[in-house]
């Protein structure tokens, strides 16, 4: 096991960025900055042995930071908070009390607003621990920054492990209730970015999502995913049946759990040409399926391949969109006399 730090660049306050490089037996890399706790490069071998990167992401501190990434703001790699997914009007209401917050995705909240935690430096700790090799994040997030309430301590913790698992651990606890809801936003392409990831063939462990509006708000009612373009109980391709939606994937699937908060299989993907498969399981109630809709070649990653759109999936743990908005869904309140805690995995197989 193998981790090691190098400087990322500078923050426009003139504050050093950091990516870690983090390495199993197997050789499986993964590199993450302390810079919204962004995943730039993970590296996976096919059925060949051989590694290649994929996710989509940039070599230089200065690509994420950029005007027009931030205009695009597709969030790659990035850690989403305080609430991941959408926030209908960008209101809700939490003790008697409504707050407001901005409007970023036409008439909606949209993944904790201006500055969300994918814009923030966090603090970086690196550990070793028996077969892990990992990075401790830990960030501070005042009261009512972007218009949330309560002082939230976060950690985020990524690992590494010899069974080419990658786990994503929070953890957080707030001194006032507010909704909280992170996520992982990578974009994954098991082929390299040689192709869209159309011809994937995708499992998701999932009976029911949740309805939406033409916005991406939930109506507040769930739906059978049987004899619909969003059955992925018996593995079909990505691109099978996408030209059936208007715009393409970009919903909240309700994950079948024996048990609330257990860790179980959300999703599997797999990728003939090359042999891959990545597996996913999420102790959250929920996982936003998006197909890179709305990428269109703007960026350009570090070996000089365009994120075409539908060139990149994400697979997004989470509570359901808008929830603090809809009563009879999970909860996503966290009080000061709860602990927050996720676990996510991604496990590389081939």
């Amino acid at each position: 096991m193998n981790i090691k730090k190098e400087l990322f660049g500078k923050t426009g306050d003139n504050k050093e960025v950091h990516i870690f490089n983090l390495q199993n037996n197997n050789g499986i890399t993964v590199k993450i900055t302390n810079y919204g706790g962004i995943i730039t490069y993970l590296s996976a071998p096919d059925r060949e042995g051989k590694f290649d990167n994929i996710v989509l992401g940039f070599d230089s501190l200065e690509e994420y930071t950029s005007p027009s990434y931030i205009k695009g703001c597709p969030y790659l790699g990035a850690i989403i908070g305080r609430y991941a997914n959408r926030i209908a009007n960008g209101t809700f209401s939490v003790e008697g009390k409504q707050y407001k917050l901005v409007l970023n995705d036409g008439p909606n909240h949209l993944h904790g607003g201006t500055k969300g935690f994918d814009k923030v430096l966090w603090d970086a700790s690196e550990f070793r621990s028996g077969n892990l090799t990992g990075l401790r994040l830990d960030y501070f997030s005042k009261d009512m920054e972007e218009g949330y309430p309560g002082n939230l301590n976060i950690t985020v913790i990524y690992s590494l492990t010899d069974q080419n698992e990658l786990k994503i651990e929070y953890r957080g606890q707030i001194d006032k209730a507010c909704p909280v809801n992170l996520t992982q936003h990578s974009y994954f392409n098991l082929n390299s970015m040689n192709s869209d990831i159309l011809g994937h063939e995708l499992y998701l462990n999932a009976d029911k999502y949740t309805i939406a509006d033409d916005t991406f708000i939930p109506t507040g009612e769930l739906a059978h995913v049987a004899n619909t373009p969003l059955d992925f109980l018996n593995p079909r391709k990505i691109g099978e049946r996408i030209k059936m939606l208007e715009i393409g994937y970009d919903h909240n699937f309700v994950l079948n759990k024996q048990e609330e908060d257990e860790l179980s299989l959300a999703a599997r993907v797999t990728d003939e040409t090359t042999g891959r498969i990545l597996e996913m399981y999420t102790t959250e109630p929920g996982v936003q399926f998006y197909s890179g809709n709305f990428l269109n070649g703007t960026f350009t990653d570090a070996v000089g391949i365009k994120m075409n759109k539908r060139y990149g999936f994400c697979l997004e743990a989470q509570h359901y969109p808008d929830s603090p908005n809809k009563p009879d869904f999970p909860s996503s309140i966290l009080t000061p006399e709860k602990k927050y805690f996720q676990l996510t995995v991604y496990k590389f197989l081939v």
